[in-house]
């Protein structure tokens, strides 16, 4: 099947985020050895991030301001990347990576709660496929009940349920002007993750905020520029192709986390973790199925179609 340009292009911008959130533990573990922990390092790249959108937007901030539902995208947004990025600096990648993409089970729950959709069959089915995946991901080798072991596995968990809050709230709140919705989406992750790891440092739960110097502060510069294009990709990529086809995409990040992890010796895959992610992505797979098509729309750092 012949491909336009433009659409091979839309799907290399959805390759390109899913490739920077798939490999983005490493730099995050990086700075974390370098004195920086994810938390500290998030506010800051996403607080570049916010800086640049305000002086190209100056407009995006007096939206947000008059739209306080905006205000619960801009939570959602924050929980959902210092949790993710926290999650894989700590954690193991490829499971924390797996227990984020149970995004559809929330997801489903909580458009039939906010947006009144049907619960079908279909949906059933991904349920219980991607709770399936999460069990055997989960399943400890010398038994007991299949829960979230260590503290990175339940901000995978947690992760995934802001980011599916996040997506429902932008579907809902798709009326707003976008380029508030966009400034909500970064400033978010400059806020909560700066809040979260002001308050964990003040309790000496984790380490304070390190004197800048100038690798860090290129390192961090230079992540800011990186995401930034990573999300230019995606609202390029998701604008111009079916929301069906963003899906199975961005699916593509679990390849991309879990293989950079395996190469690069930081972690270990295991069969459990390929039938357990094999579910999920099924699940994933069938959430994406016969999607109704939505209006263009601007996306989240870490969005991908319900």
């Amino acid at each position: 099947m012949h491909m336009s340009r433009q659409t091979l292009a839309a799907i290399g911008g959805l390759m390109l985020n899913a490739f920077v959130w798939g490999v983005s533990w490493w730099p995050f573990r990086n700075l974390h050895a370098r004195g920086l922990n994810p938390l500290w390092a998030t506010a800051a790249i996403y607080g570049l991030s916010t800086v640049v959108i305000v002086l190209a937007r100056p407009r995006a901030l007096g939206a947000l301001l008059r739209n306080p539902a905006l205000w619960l995208i801009l939570v959602s947004s924050g929980a959902t990347n210092a949790a993710f990025n926290w999650g894989v600096t700590e954690g193991d990648v490829v499971r924390v990576v797996l227990l984020f993409y149970l995004m559809p089970v929330w997801a489903t729950l909580l458009a039939r709660w906010l947006l009144h959709e049907q619960f079908t069959p279909l949906v059933g089915l991904r349920l219980v496929l991607a709770l399936a995946g999460a069990m055997v991901v989960l399943w400890p080798p010398d038994g007991g009940l299949p829960l979230p072991q260590h503290p990175a596995d339940w901000l995978g968990v947690l992760g995934g349920m802001a980011f599916a809050l996040n997506n429902v709230l932008l579907r809902k709140y798709a009326h707003t002007p976008p380029e508030a919705r966009g400034l909500a989406m970064f400033a978010g992750g400059m806020l909560v993750a700066g809040s979260l790891a002001s308050v964990l440092a003040a309790s000496g739960v984790t380490s304070g905020l390190p004197a800048p110097t100038l690798p860090l502060v290129l390192a961090v510069a230079l992540l800011a520029l990186v995401f930034l294009a990573a999300n230019l990709g995606l609202q390029y990529g998701a604008e111009r192709l079916p929301s069906s086809l963003t899906a199975v995409v961005m699916t593509v990040e679990i390849v991309f986390a879990s293989g950079s992890a395996v190469l690069l010796g930081a972690e270990r895959l295991t069969v459990q973790a390929l039938i357990g992610g094999s579910l999920i992505l099924l699940a994933i797979l069938l959430a994406a199925w016969r999607q109704p098509a939505l209006p263009p729309q601007p996306h989240s750092p870490r969005e991908t179609p319900i």
